[in-house]
C-alpha cells in the first residue's frame, strides 16, 4: 500500500520553470500563501498560458498537504510517504479553486491542440493538469480509480509529446516515476500494471528520473526531490545526502530538507553529523532566520529524541520527547503521537513500565486509528524490546 501512496505522491511537481521564478521560490520554500499570490499575478499577466493555472493548482494542493502534515510525514517519518490517514479536508471553496484552475488549464491546452495537434508544450501542460488532478483525487477525495485513470492519461499524453519530440527530457518524468513504482510492486500488484498496459521497470524508472534531474528544464528540481525520496526507500543514503545538500543550498528556508538530512546521516551511522544539523536548525531559529523563526521547537526536539532512540541512548532521548509532549499539538499531531510512542518505548527499555504504559495509552487516546496507536497497542500486554 505504501507504494500505491507513493505513486500518487510522485505524480506531482511537474510544472516548475527552468529558472526559479518568484512564485516557485516561495513554493519550494514552503511559503504557499506567497506562492499562491504570485501565481495569481502570473495568471493576470499570461491568462492564456495553461501553465499559469497548473502552477496555481499545484500550490493550492501542496498548501493543503503541508497544513495537514502530509509532506512532513513523507520526509521526516520514513514510515508512510504520504500518511494514508492524514485528514486533508479543505473547504469546498478551496476545492472549487483547484478544480477551476485545472479545468482552465485543460481547456486552454485542448484549444491549442485543436489548432495544432503536434504542439508538444500543450501536450505536456495537459499531462501536468491531469497528473495534478490524479494527485488531488487520491489524496483529497480518495477516488482511487479516478486517480488511476487520470495518472494513466497523464503518462499517455507525455508519451505523445515524446513521440513528436524525443529529446523532450521533462516529458519523461511521469513515465519514469510510473515505471519505478510499478516495477517495485509485489507480483500481485504488478498484475494490475499489466492490465493497464504498463509492466514497470524499477531500475530503468530510477535512471529516467536521474536523467531528468541532470538534464531537465521544467522538472529538474522536482526530479531531485523525488530522487531523494526514492534513494531513501532504496537505502541509498549516500546518494540522498548530496541531493539534499543541493536542495538546502537552493531553498534554504525549507526546513524539511534539513530534517530529512538528519535521517540520512543517521542511516549512514553518522550520529555526530546528524546532531550537528539539528544544532544548525536551533541556531537558525534562535537568530530569527526566515523560514525558521516560526518552526515549532517540537519538530527539532522530536527529531533529536528519535535519533537518540535509534542509537539506543534512551535516557538522553526522554527529555527531548517529553519537551515535544509538553508543547502539546504545537508541533503537529503527527509529531505528538509519534513522541508518545517513542517515549513509551524508551521507558520500557529503561525498565520503567508504568511510565511506558501511560505513554502508550496517551498515543492511543490522541489518534486511535493511527499507525502509532496501532503499534502502541502491541506493547500494552508486553513491554517493547529491541531486536
Amino acid at each position: 500500500m505504501r507504494l500505491i501512496l507513493l505513486a500518487a505522491a510522485l505524480c506531482r511537481l511537474q510544472a516548475g520553470p527552468s529558472a526559479i521564478s518568484k512564485g516557485f521560490d516561495h513554493f519550494y520554500n514552503l511559503e504557499y500563501e506567497q506562492a499562491i499570490a504570485e501565481f495569481h499575478k502570473e495568471i493576470r499577466q499570461a491568462p492564456s498560458d495553461p501553465f499559469s493555472y497548473t502552477h496555481l493548482a499545484q500550490a493550492l494542493l501542496y498548501r493543503e498537504m503541508f497544513n495537514a502534515g502530509a509532506l512532513e510525514s513523507e520526509l521526516v517519518s520514513g514510515n508512510n510517504f504520504f500518511l494514508a490517514k492524514a485528514k486533508i479536508i479543505p473547504p469546498e471553496a478551496e476545492q472549487r479553486r483547484f478544480d477551476d484552475a485545472i479545468n482552465k488549464a485543460i481547456a486552454l491546452s485542448e484549444a491549442r491542440l485543436k489548432a495544432e495537434p503536434r504542439d508538444t508544450e500543450a501536450l505536456y501542460a495537459l499531462g501536468v493538469a491531469h497528473g495534478l488532478r490524479a494527485n488531488y483525487n487520491f489524496l483529497i477525495r480518495k477516488l482511487w480509480r479516478d486517480s488511476l485513470k487520470e495518472f494513466t492519461l497523464s503518462r499517455k499524453l507525455h508519451q505523445q509529446a515524446l513521440q513528436i519530440k524525443p529529446d523532450f527530457i521533462d516529458a519523461q518524468m511521469v513515465g519514469g516515476v510510473h515505471d519505478y513504482i510499478v516495477g517495485s510492486l509485489p507480483f500481485a500488484w504488478k498484475m494490475l500494471g499489466f492490465l493497464i498496459g504498463f509492466r514497470g521497470d524499477r531500475d530503468g524508472g530510477l535512471r529516467t528520473v536521474e536523467r531528468v534531474a541532470a538534464e531537465g528544464q521544467r522538472s529538474r528540481v522536482e526530479a531531485m526531490i523525488l530522487l531523494a525520496v526514492a534513494y531513501r526507500r532504496e537505502r541509498h543514503a549516500e546518494k540522498a545526502v548530496p541531493l539534499l545538500t543541493k536542495l538546502i543550498d537552493m531553498f534554504p528556508r525549507h526546513y524539511l530538507y534539513r530534517l530529512e538530512m538528519v535521517q540520512m546521516y543517521a542511516d549512514q551511522g553518522k550520529k555526530a553529523e546528524a546532531l550537528a544539523v539539528l544544532k544548525t536548525m536551533e541556531d537558525l531559529k534562535s537568530s530569527g532566520a526566515q523560514g525558521y523563526r516560526n518552526l515549532p521547537d517540537g519538530k527539532i526536539y522530536y527529531s533529536r529524541g528519535n535519533l537518540l532512540f535509534w542509537y539506543r541512548d534512551y535516557a538522553a532521548a526522554v527529555p527531548d520527547l517529553q519537551r515535544v509532549i509538553n508543547g502539546g499539538s504545537e508541533a503537529g499531531l503527527n509529531t505528538l503521537m509519534n513522541a508518545w510512542l517513542r517515549l513509551g518505548q524508551c521507558q520500557d527499555m529503561l525498565g520503567k513500565r508504568a511510565e511506558a504504559l501511560r505513554a502508550y495509552r496517551q498515543a492511543i487516546e490522541e489518534t486511535p486509528d493511527s499507525d502509532a496507536a496501532r503499534e502502541a497497542r502491541r506493547y500494552l500486554g508486553s513491554p517493547y524490546r529491541r531486536n
